[in-house]
């Protein structure tokens, strides 16, 4: 009786290495050092004269007002290896999570976007994506209980989609190339 107890623990612990160690690796973790398959990703800050970490994102910035996209910052150690800038607003949640805005191709020597940056795109190889309305540019946000994370992204290669691209084909584009990344997160609209 001991016996088959302690087969059966053998057992298990087997089952439950195996399961972690498929998980880890499906995740791009390797159990073994040097076998990794993910990217180390850099850290940059972004920042806004008009939005603050938490707190409400300005009504005139929502689709209650007329203001377009806020400003924005980012800062960071020096990225050689940055050939451009992406920025990615979402609702992050709500009862419509949504991409509200998509800029890319935004010169790497660039620091910041000036209010309603969609009227007046840095490059001319700077673009915008359509977002989840199907609108290109930027889409005020509308629900005041939702969370909104302004991501600037840098990446080492410039964005490479034919205009008209769909969202989820740009957000891939824009994910491969991610060499370092930020977060703003406003909640609520004022």
């Amino acid at each position: 009786m001991g016996l088959r107890y302690t087969a059966t623990r053998v057992r298990r612990a087997v089952v439950i290495s195996t399961a972690v160690a498929l998980a880890l690796a499906s995740s791009g973790c390797a159990l073994l050092p040097g076998r990794s398959m993910a990217k180390d990703i850099g850290q940059l800050n972004v920042t806004s004269p008009e939005l603050r970490e938490g707190k409400p994102l300005p009504r005139e910035y929502s689709c209650k007002g007329n203001q377009g996209s806020p400003p924005l910052r980012w800062s960071g150690e020096p990225l050689p290896g940055a050939k451009s800038i992406a920025i990615v607003l979402d609702t992050h949640t709500g009862a419509n999570p949504a991409v509200n805005w998509v800029v890319y191709n935004i010169p790497p020597d660039w620091t910041e976007l000036g209010p309603n940056a969609t009227e007046a795109l840095p490059d001319d190889d700077s673009g915008q994506a359509k977002v989840t309305s199907g609108k290109e540019g930027y889409e005020p946000p509308c629900d005041d209980k939702a969370t909104y994370r302004f991501s600037v992204y840098a990446l080492d290669e410039p964005v490479t989609v034919e205009g008209g691209a769909s969202l989820p084909k740009v957000l891939k584009n824009i994910a491969d190339r991610t060499i370092a990344r930020g977060r703003l997160t406003v909640v609520h609209i004022e």
